[in-house]
């Protein structure tokens, strides 16, 4: 097991500004220790032989033309708004901004 103890993780919390208990502090050792060896495992089975990958199959990314469709005019969009002032939407203020 990984070199994490109540000590370690005890400095951790004060640092965090986390209050943990005795039974906590333990619980978390021993769940601390377990990821630092699961972390360790995993580098050691990446060698350098191994090309680093994100996916496990590779991934073809498909393009299509940027081709502008039926739009809308300014008056069309704001037929059905309940408000509107200037070719926008006008919404209540959320903000005490003059």
């Amino acid at each position: 097991m990984a070199a994490i103890n109540r000590e370690d993780v005890a400095h951790l919390a004060r640092l965090a500004h986390i209050e943990m208990s005795a039974q906590e502090l333990d619980r978390m050792a021993g769940e601390l220790a377990v990821i630092v060896e699961s972390v360790k495992s995993v580098s050691e089975a990446a060698g350098d032989d191994v090309p680093a990958t994100s996916h496990p199959i590779p991934l073809t990314n498909v393009f299509r033309e940027d081709v502008v469709g039926h739009t809308f005019t300014a008056e069309q969009s704001l037929s059905g708004a309940p408000d509107a002032a200037e070719n926008r939407f006008k919404v209540p203020a959320i903000l005490d901004e003059a």
